[in-house]
């Protein structure tokens, strides 16, 4: 048998011992969807340049400390020099890890920067797709409705297509989660006649529950009678018919800011202290709802103004807005969705400006056991994609 130590290893098999050398990585570098100053994009690729790499069956892109974060990615590569890696789209900044065996690795001595992708390239009109296509297959224009989907949107996000003057013999549509390649769901539409459009919706939902926040496609398959294939988008394609799905929407819908300290939750104030975030913003500006549900309170305060709470559908959290304008259409009882308007900027009760004081609080809800807790991450949140 052969000794080996930090160099490689030895597995037994039915031919003898296979030595697995230890992988060398001497240098990472951006190859596609690279940022000025040697970031990468998610759903680019990078280049590990170094020694002992055709063994490596496995890349980890490592992101912050602990395994949490941690996304791999398997390889294939035949070159001992050089190893090119497509970057996931849940990868985030770190080290990465090159394994060629279970205690064989090699870690980069410095950090991939990886930032979001660009947003996904809005096709709500039927337009023809990209393909590739065999030829003789079916001729496709296709459109998603959405680019960017929070949670209980109205309509879900359509995908709708339409078939040339070539007929399919059988049409299928997946639906992938483009952060780890998954199908979340087929769709098995009638086959349109030529020139009619047919359409398939996702709500958001797996087996009841909100799907996780990623990037998501429409992959669509033609096939003529007599085996031509046509699809929508090429592999790696992250932009056509894709989607961002996002747990909220920011509230309000113009020009903002979040102010200064005693505009922030736990403030002090007389007798209590701040159980919001104000967000400043001009009198008249539209609120909408962040998160939808079903409204649990309306009234007016002295304190509060005209305001509403929305017991948020599935998130066991309530989410309130205070100094409106004018009392909400809505009334208690009544279903919100995610994106509705709910009223307008206002200044009404104890308030000196023109601003929404938001608020969220934990299960089980507004005054009724749950506690507030500091909305100020969750907005910016919001605020950076919607």
């Amino acid at each position: 048998m052969l000794a080996l130590g930090a160099a490689g290893t030895a597995a037994a098999s039915s031919g003898g011992a296979m030595y697995v050398a230890t992988p060398k990585i001497k240098a990472v570098k951006c190859v596609s969807r690279c940022v000025r100053g040697g970031a990468v994009r998610s759903g680019g690729k990078i280049k590990l340049r170094g020694a002992s790499l055709s063994d490596v069956k496995k890349v980890v892109f490592r992101g912050g400390r602990g395994s949490r974060d941690d996304v791999p990615v398997k390889v294939q590569s035949a070159s001992d020099r050089s190893l090119a890696v497509a970057v996931p789209m849940r990868a985030q900044s770190g080290p990465v890890d090159a394994w060629a065996g279970k205690r064989v690795h090699a870690t980069s001595s410095t950090s991939v920067r990886v930032v979001p992708p660009a947003a996904p390239t809005p096709n709500p009109r039927l337009t023809p797709a990209p393909g590739p296509a065999d030829a003789g297959a079916p001729s496709l224009e296709t459109a998603t409705s959405r680019s960017l989907f929070a949670i209980d949107q109205r309509g879900g996000v359509t995908f709708s297509f339409r078939l040339g003057s070539v007929p399919a013999a059988s049409v299928s549509v997946n639906l992938v989660r483009l952060d780890d390649g998954a199908v979340i769901q087929t769709f098995n539409p009638a086959v349109p006649t030529s020139g009619d459009v047919a359409r398939v919706s996702w709500d958001g939902m797996i087996g009841g529950q909100p799907a996780p926040n990623g990037r998501y496609a429409f992959r669509m398959e033609a096939v003529a009678a007599g085996g031509a294939k046509a699809v929508n988008a090429a592999a790696g394609d992250i932009q056509r018919d894709a989607f961002d799905l996002r747990p909220a929407l920011f509230p309000v819908r113009g020009r903002h800011n979040f102010g200064q300290g005693a505009a922030r939750f736990g403030a002090g104030r007389a007798g209590h202290t701040h159980q919001g975030q104000d967000v400043l913003a001009r009198c008249g500006t539209p609120l909408i709802a962040a998160r939808g549900g079903v409204v649990k309170a309306k009234k007016y305060q002295s304190a509060a103004g005209y305001y509403l709470i929305i017991d948020g559908t599935g998130t066991g959290t309530d989410y309130g807005y205070m100094h409106m304008a004018a009392p909400s259409a809505y009334n208690v009882g009544d279903r919100v969705y995610t994106g509705d308007q709910i009223g307008v900027v206002g200044d009404t009760g104890d308030a000196t400006a023109c601003h929404l004081h938001f608020e969220e609080w934990s299960a089980p809800g507004w005054y009724s056991g749950g506690q507030p807790f500091d909305p100020l991450a969750d907005l910016r949140a919001w605020d950076a994609y919607s």
